[in-house]
């Protein structure tokens, strides 16, 4: 079985999702025969490059809303990354993430995908380090145990795994992803968000036994109230509490 995850390293969904889909995949029988693909997907390919703007600032006037607004849509993403082992902070960058995802190309390339996603994620959302920097990316693909020298050049040539990155982002939008997290399951069920683990045991347990060649929703109940995506206009939606 194949699960594809289309997402990217500024959606705190898609932080939070991973952490929920591993804990899902641990308790799903047959999770040793399951091969786990990441996928690239822009929140907001329209960033210009090499500038970045506090995340709380550029939510609130992105959607016109006042900081202390984007500040508590934060502050539920956060409470919920720490609930599942996550260290989150609230006060960082927000820019363009298509240099980050050609990197994740290169890594996968080497055999070093989830060891650079990984560490992106947290140095994003856990740690005072920009992955807008390129040498912060340099600093992190090496942690990966990619070579340094190749990894400065991938970052230099602009064309370099650019073809990539937007193959995974148009098979995206042909299979109908609207936000991230998105994750296909042996291109029989698509789950949308940062759904709860047992959702994801759930639906894998569904795909397993079953042999349709159909994506279809799982477990996008309204009484989920945790489940929450990014869409493609950088906005991270929030369940809504009576």
């Amino acid at each position: 079985m194949r699960v594809e995850i289309w997402s990217d390293i500024a959606c705190p969904w898609c932080y939070i999702g991973k952490a929920r889909f591993e804990k899902g995949l641990a308790a799903f029988a047959h999770g040793d025969e399951v091969e786990v693909v990441h996928r690239s997907f822009e929140l907001d390919p329209n960033l210009a490059k090499g500038s970045t703007a506090p995340v709380l600032e550029a939510v609130a006037k992105k959607y016109g809303r006042t900081l202390d607004d984007a500040r508590t849509m934060e502050k539920h993403a956060a409470s919920t990354a720490r609930a599942e082992g996550l260290g989150y902070l609230i006060d960082r960058d927000l820019g363009n993430t298509f240099d980050i995802h050609r990197l994740l190309h290169l890594a996968r390339a080497r055999g070093r995908h989830s060891e650079l996603l990984n560490l992106a994620y947290r140095a994003n959302f856990a740690e005072e380090r920009s992955v807008y920097d390129h040498e912060v990316l340099v600093q992190i693909a090496v942690e990966a145990r990619l070579d340094e020298s190749e990894t400065r050049a991938v970052l230099a040539d602009e064309s370099a795994y650019a073809d990539e990155v937007r193959a995974d982002e148009l098979e995206a939008a042909q299979l109908g992803a609207r936000s991230v997290p998105f994750f296909v399951i042996d291109r029989r069920y698509g789950v949308s968000g940062g759904q709860r683990p047992e959702v994801f045991t759930q639906a894998l347990e569904q795909a397993w036994q079953e042999q349709e060649r159909t994506i279809v929703p799982v477990g996008m109940s309204e009484d989920d109230a945790d489940t929450a995506a990014c869409g493609p206009d950088g906005a991270c939606a929030v369940p809504s509490r009576d």
